[in-house]
């Protein structure tokens, strides 16, 4: 995971056409920890702006073994307040929203955004993934 990856800690991001992709390392079942990380990294070393228009975010948690107690409409909100400001101007933006949890290979959080109706070559639709991303 280091094509065109910025980032270091635990938190990662790349952009790939029109499609902006976000990795968090490991999982806690406090969503209100995501908010700080994932906005301190956006502020630190994220360098495009925002844009108007409407948006598809996508949020994956990937865990291991039993998946943790965490709601993922807290987990959500807590991710689209970090991203707000940096890929889209507000929350209101997001005309599609897909949060789902499933059993993978590591502990972590995806986040995958891009604008509604974007035109995404399929060997970008699954980038970095395992599973079924699509472009909306």
């Amino acid at each position: 995971m280091t094509a065109g990856w910025i980032g270091t800690g635990k938190v990662r991001a790349r952009e790939v056409g029109e499609v902006v992709e976000v990795a968090i390392d490991g999982l806690t079942t406090q969503a209100k920890y995501y908010k700080p990380l994932v906005y301190e990294f956006m502020r630190k070393e994220w360098n495009s702006r925002p844009a108007w228009g409407d948006y598809v975010v996508e949020i994956r948690m990937e865990h291991v073994g039993d998946p943790p107690v965490l709601d993922l409409d807290n987990l959500a909100k807590a991710l689209l307040d970090a991203i707000k400001g940096y890929l889209f101007h507000d929350d209101a933006q997001v005309a599609r929203l897909l949060v789902e949890r499933f059993e993978g290979e590591r502990e972590r959080i995806t986040i995958r955004c891009h604008p509604r109706g974007a035109v995404i070559r399929a060997e970008d639709a699954g980038v970095g993934r395992s599973g079924p991303w699509r472009a909306d």
